[in-house]
């Protein structure tokens, strides 16, 4: 890309307006969600006991590493839980 259409991308990207402020903190936050949820569904995965009482109430062990059980969240790990 030559330096005028770097330029002008650089002008036509702060034309836009900014980011929703609810989108820039699940940005920021996202990263660390994903490490603990990992975390979780690997726990899981290695210890049935554990696994058994995480998919009794799914909600609660979500909300346990820090991260708030949206219907997403709460429906992706279902999957990745499911047999």
């Amino acid at each position: 890309m030559s330096t005028s259409n770097e330029e002008r991308l650089g002008e036509l990207l702060r034309l836009l307006p900014e980011a929703p402020t609810g989108w820039v903190t699940a940005a920021q936050e996202l990263p660390v969600a994903r490490v603990e949820l990992d975390a979780l569904v690997e726990r899981a995965e290695a210890d049935a006991a554990f696994r058994a009482s995480v998919v009794a109430d799914l909600e609660v062990a979500i909300r346990a590493t820090g991260v708030e059980p949206s219907p997403v969240v709460v429906e992706h790990l279902r999957k990745r839980l499911s047999p």
